[in-house]
């Protein structure tokens, strides 16, 4: 197999693997602010998929064009939910927390079926289209700007949460939410933030992703598995730890398909993820 080859493999899985971290990243700020899992996370991603399908259907709105839109409807919806769920459970038992995220996935994934029913759908002719050719490489547009484009969104993210008065506030929650609310800090509203902030880091990914991907209401379960993996192998809580490990599990993925063979390259990422575990339970970048 020549070289050109797995070059062009390791580029594409590098581009996927930024979309992935993206995903994963909504999942581990919401985990590390309340402990809780958010099993709908790959509906809100599918959501966010169809809003951009809909506005261009119905609107002529390209998803770059709509794509700030669409985050704003994801934020606003972490917000509702949080306010109408999530700070109901978050002194309840765990199986009462996993049960309320769990029943609002399959409500959210068995409406979007009753509404849309379970075609797939593309937007045709996006704005970005075709590809470029680097030397011996050909890359997608579509995929090229999504990862750029999910990259500057975790770039974004990070300077946020590191650098300015409010992120520092939702790492101070992060650590120890008790003496957060001590110190004055508004826990419950870093906590409406937390999700906030996921679901538009999910609704940017689900943009991007609808300019080269299939549409159909159980798009997010793949994704959203991938997602989970990426947390508990960056570690849990780590914004770092989620870039790391979404762009090695895409990789893997694009290496594992070309190399060995493509029904097992969903195989291989689990089997990475387990080796790790195993040695480090926390992740590659969680604390012991």
């Amino acid at each position: 197999m020549s070289g050109e080859i797995i070059l062009q493999a390791v580029v594409s899985g590098l581009l996927m693997g930024l979309i992935y971290a993206l995903v994963a990243v909504g999942l581990s700020l919401i985990f590390g602010l309340m402990e809780i899992v958010n099993f709908a996370h790959g509906e809100f991603l599918m959501l966010a998929m169809f809003a951009s399908f809909w506005l261009w259907a119905l609107g002529g709105l390209d998803p770059l064009m709509s794509l700030p839109l669409v985050a704003a409807m994801l934020a606003g919806a972490g917000l509702l939910v949080h306010w109408g769920i999530i700070r109901h459970v978050l002194d309840a038992p765990m199986l009462a927390q996993v049960c309320a995220t769990f029943g609002l996935a399959v409500a959210l994934r068995a409406g979007a079926q009753f509404l849309w029913t379970p075609d797939f759908r593309v937007v045709a002719d996006p704005l970005v289209a075709g590809r470029v050719q680097l030397g011996p490489i050909f890359i997608g547009q579509p995929q090229l700007v999504a990862g750029f484009v999910c990259l500057a969104a975790f770039v974004a993210l990070w300077l946020f949460v590191t650098r300015t008065e409010t992120g520092l506030a939702l790492q101070a929650t992060s650590q120890d939410r008790q003496a957060a609310a001590v110190m004055g800090i508004p826990t419950d509203r870093m906590s409406a933030l937390g999700w906030a902030i996921g679901l538009g880091c999910v609704a940017v990914a689900g943009s991007m992703l609808s300019t080269f991907f299939y549409i159909f209401p159980d798009v997010g379960t793949n994704f959203a598995l991938l997602a989970f993996v990426a947390v508990a192998l960056g570690g849990f809580g780590s914004i770092l730890g989620s870039l790391v490990a979404g762009v090695l599990i895409g990789l893997i993925e694009s290496l594992g398909g070309l190399l060995i063979s493509p029904s097992y390259k969903t195989l291989i990422v689990f089997a990475l993820y387990l080796a790790v575990v195993l040695v480090r339970p926390k992740g590659l970048f969680g604390r012991f």
